[in-house]
């Protein structure tokens, strides 16, 4: 190993040495752990401490890092306390998670560090964002974000070079290939020579650096950071190194040669620094064995402080209150003066307003800049807010939600347009496992909005028309709200965006151009969790939101002797229990009406609900309404016989005389 010192100074040289050192005494130190019981699992990094220990002491501690669970020497060279590590592995309450994840799967926006999800590819999707922040707000920074060789096969990964690539994005893509996917060889990962190579398909610059070799490392991040912040621009660096102990403990490396672990061995990242510096007279034995003694103490030290912590403790109520960030909702009351407008219109208005007043708010979505969006939602936008504000995007689900994701880290809020409600399944993993968990893992909140065009009744087909909500009331720390009314939608997509949390906005197509109503011209807002009363009646309670809802209005103004309470829910995460129960209590029945297909579904929930808490109430069995369970078909006859509203009145008979 051929080392140059690139005119560092010895004080520099030794720095390096003690930045590789700390993360592999800590690790020596959690493998005796990890044989004790004390820690429940380790990634080891031994042998590629000079990536992690490069990278981030040629980034400036303002500058976000991305690292993955080989990286410990990012957060030792960021000075994250040893005790908070320690304990953040015992799941421990000086921790980052409050026992809530483990190991590095957590953030810190004091050390601007942002820590992996299992799921590999969201994260460099999220450095995008993080870097389109820094781009908006003039800020010259780089964003460095890691990953493995195996995780270059997954799509996050191409759709990140490629957003990054399109919109110049001043991200650093560092991809240690150390030679295994768990046991997977790279010979089974790909067929291009160097994973470098992939960058020339985004048109992106790329190197190869010698992973173990720290000054190499050290000596070409610092050159190319202060490049990309001179010229903001992506980059995919391909570390060499070689991963020298199992993909995780429990797995060992019996898969792996015996000649290639020896080869590596002897390209031992540290003991070959060591030499290098002892043979420039920079490091001695005696300062050496002091370097260990002080990092000896100090594990030990701070060992004690976190073996001393007591198990967390937590309560229902606590547990509860963090999967959402605290919101203290605003009411904006509307102002005089109204115009008898569409729902498409009432959703456009609304959203102008809150780019008028959030100067922070950033729209993504295919096709929403010139051409204002397949539905025309945002037409005129870029003439009034820029092109900056209003980004189309490139085809890639995932990779611009996990960029939301970024943004909103780095100070913005976002609303994304998923052109269908349907092809939110391509990003699906980014929204259920990154929106959703992040605040409950590290208190960090996900200011996102996703507009969710959706629903049948226009021949659209199976993937043009689903309404897919049930995907998203399932899943703890997402806010899902529907409206039926433009009025509602106008407000309701207010306090969306005001939301520091994930919001799923579902806009039924149908509806679209089809339902007019007066609203108010000026900004307003309405609030999440409380349903609209729209019918009384004493006989049945009929529950339902969105098309539902003007089926119901049309069915009771054809069918006058059916007295009903109708709630129109508007909002199904959070939901109106209380106006529910208060009118079952009164009618003693109940209905339930979605558009959707009924196993699995919010009505499927609020069904066995009603029966737990107002069973003694009852005087028929709680009843649902849904679609057929098929796909959404495309012929008109064939959607009507999947759709619902034909059978409603039968079901409304069946409940009144029961």
């Amino acid at each position: 190993m051929q080392f140059q010192h690139h005119g560092l100074s010895n004080e520099e040289l030794l720095d390096l040495y003690k930045a590789m050192l700390k993360p592999r005494m800590i690790e020596e130190k959690m493998l005796i752990l990890l044989r004790q019981g004390k820690i429940s699992k380790w990634f080891s990094g031994i042998g590629q401490e000079a990536i992690a220990a490069g990278v981030t002491l040629a980034l400036q501690p303002e500058e976000y890092i991305l690292p993955m669970h080989r990286n410990l020497g990012v957060f030792t060279n960021r000075n994250v306390p040893l005790n908070r590590l320690f304990s953040q592995w015992q799941g421990k309450k000086s921790g980052f998670t409050k026992g809530r994840d483990r190991s590095f799967h957590f953030g810190t926006q004091e050390f601007r560090i942002v820590g992996m999800i299992s799921h590999l590819g969201p994260q460099l999707g999220v450095a995008d964002g993080i870097a389109l922040a820094d781009r908006l707000q003039g800020n010259k920074r780089v964003t460095a974000v890691f990953t493995g060789e195996g995780a270059t096969s997954e799509g996050d990964f191409h759709e990140a070079l490629n957003i990054a690539a399109v919109w110049d994005l001043p991200v650093i893509f560092c991809v240690e290939n150390n030679g295994y996917g768990l046991s997977t060889p790279t010979s089974e990962q790909f067929r291009c020579k160097h994973i470098a190579d992939k960058g020339k398909g985004y048109g992106m610059e790329s190197y190869i650096i010698d992973g173990n070799n720290i000054l190499e490392v050290y000596s070409r991040l610092k050159a190319l950071t202060k490049s990309v912040r001179q010229r903001p621009r992506p980059l995919l660096l391909e570390f060499k190194t070689f991963r020298m102990r199992g993909h995780e403990e429990a797995s060992g490396t019996k898969y792996v040669p015996q000649h290639l672990l020896d080869e590596w061995a002897a390209r031992d990242p540290i003991e070959n620094y060591v030499a290098y510096l002892k043979e420039e007279k920079v490091l001695s034995e005696e300062v050496e064995v002091e370097i260990k003694k002080e990092f000896i103490h100090e594990i030990d030290d701070n060992l004690q402080l976190a073996f001393a912590e007591e198990p967390i403790q937590s309560t229902e109520s606590i547990e509860l209150s963090d999967v959402y960030k605290d919101f203290v909702y605003q009411n904006v009351k509307e102002q005089d003066g109204k115009s008898n407008i569409r729902l498409v219109d009432a959703i456009s208005d609304g959203l102008k307003q809150s780019m008028e007043k959030h100067d922070n708010l950033i729209i993504l979505g295919q096709d929403i800049a010139d051409y204002g969006g397949v539905f025309k939602v945002t037409e005129g936008f870029t003439e009034a807010f820029g092109k900056d504000r209003v980004r189309n995007t490139p085809i890639c689900e995932s990779a611009v939600v996990s960029a939301a994701m970024g943004l909103s880290i780095n100070g913005m809020k976002t609303v994304m347009e998923m052109q269908f409600a349907d092809f939110v399944s391509s990003g699906f993993n980014p929204i259920v496992n990154y929106l959703a968990k992040v605040h409950y893992r590290w208190n960090e909140p996900a200011d996102v909005v996703i507009r969710m065009p959706c629903g049948a009744g226009v021949g659209a087909g199976p993937f043009h028309s689903q309404t897919n909500e049930a995907w998203f009331t399932k899943t703890p720390g997402l806010k899902v709200v529907y409206p039926a009314f433009p009025y509602d939608a106008k407000g309701l997509l207010a306090t969306a965006i005001n939301d520091p949390n994930p919001v799923l906005f579902f806009e039924h197509k149908a509806l679209y151009r089809s339902i007019y109503q007066d609203v108010p011209d000026s900004y307003y807002t309405l609030p999440f969790g409380k349903a609209s009363l729209l019918k009384e009646g004493e006989d049945i309670t009929v529950v339902t939101y969105g098309a539902g809802v003007h089926w119901m209005l049309e069915i009771l103004d054809n069918n006058t002797h059916f007295k009903v309470d109708l709630i129109d829910l508007r909002t199904l995460q959070p939901l109106d229990w209380e106006t529910i129960f208060s009118s079952v209590k009164k009618t003693g029945k109940c209905l339930i009406v979605q558009e959707d297909t009924l196993f699995g579904s919010i009505a499927s929930d609020i069904s066995a609900t009603l029966m737990e808490k107002c069973f003694e109430f009852l005087d028929a069995p709680v009843k649902r309404i849904g679609s057929m369970e098929t796909p959404v078909p495309f012929a008109r006859t064939l959607e009507d016989l999947y759709l619902p509203k034909g059978r409603i009145v039968e079901a409304l008979s069946d409940l009144l005389n029961y």
